[in-house]
């Protein structure tokens, strides 16, 4: 079912509405979405200094007992530390920071020696590289103050939101694209419905949509089925039983280079 794949004089236009009306939104709303996260890490920052009784207890033990402060660790550095980075200077197993940082955990599978060796070493990189403009207590060794504390987490947390900026304009962007779907849908007689990951798509009643589904497939030359995640499954109006639905993906463009790759 093409939509505007065959008609190329609508392009141009089409990506010029885009590009307005990504930016309105991004000057509107982008800013307090990036505010909004780096109030929420403030203070899971702080929650992590206490946890290493500000950066002076880095142990393999609290490390252990707490796997998820390893990403503000990285950035409470000078200079700030990626994540292969430190596996590198470290020494470590590449498997065990990202299960710390990703999933939030020790591996289970892991040898516990294994373990321990390697949070001693990324405890000892991290101590060795600790920003001291930032924390400077640990060159005092005086008792930080709550202001300085409260100082040293805004910044470790604008760098993390830094790092993760676009997943976090991306996110609410397209948080914003569903809604706008979902208004324009059901303004014209459509029905959101709320169905399971792996509902099948061919199941849905005309004039129905929903968002977020897997479809199954089979990919060329495999007999195994995989599965698409699709963002939005719309079942028109004036389908049949048998018909396929239209998918649309949400992307966005905020500028004209992307759309023109993409076309040629």
């Amino acid at each position: 079912m093409a939509v505007n794949a065959d008609k190329p004089h609508r392009w141009k236009s089409d990506i010029a509405q885009s590009v307005d009306f990504y930016n309105n939104w991004f000057m509107q709303f982008a800013p307090l979405a990036y505010r909004d996260t780096r109030v929420k890490t403030t203070k899971q920052v702080e929650s992590a200094l206490a946890q290493t009784a500000n950066l002076t207890n880095i142990t393999s033990a609290v490390l252990r007992q707490y796997p998820s402060v390893l990403p503000m660790l990285r950035m409470a550095t000078a200079p700030p530390i990626a994540r292969d980075r430190l596996i590198g200077l470290a020494g470590v197993s590449p498997n065990l920071v990202k299960t710390m940082e990703v999933n939030q955990r020790i591996p289970p599978r892991m040898e516990r020696t294994a373990v321990e060796t390697d949070l001693e070493r990324i405890g000892q990189i991290i101590t060795r590289l600790a920003d001291k403009d930032i924390f400077p207590w640990l060159d005092n060794q005086q008792t930080p103050t709550n202001a300085e504390i409260y100082r040293a987490a805004t910044i470790v947390a604008d760098r993390l939101c830094g790092a993760v900026a676009d997943p976090i304009i991306r996110n609410s962007q397209e948080q914003r694209q569903l809604a706008t779907i979902k208004q324009w849908l059901e303004g014209r007689g459509y029905s959101y419905i709320k169905v399971s990951k792996d509902f099948p798509a061919d199941g849905m009643n005309p004039g129905s949509f929903s968002f977020r589904v897997n479809l199954p497939a089979i990919q060329r030359g495999r007999t195994k089925n995989i599965k698409i995640p699709i963002d939005v499954v719309i079942m028109p109006c004036h389908s049949t039983s048998g018909d396929f639905p239209l998918l649309l993906e949400a992307k966005c463009a905020g500028d004209f280079i992307n759309p023109n790759k993409r076309r040629k």
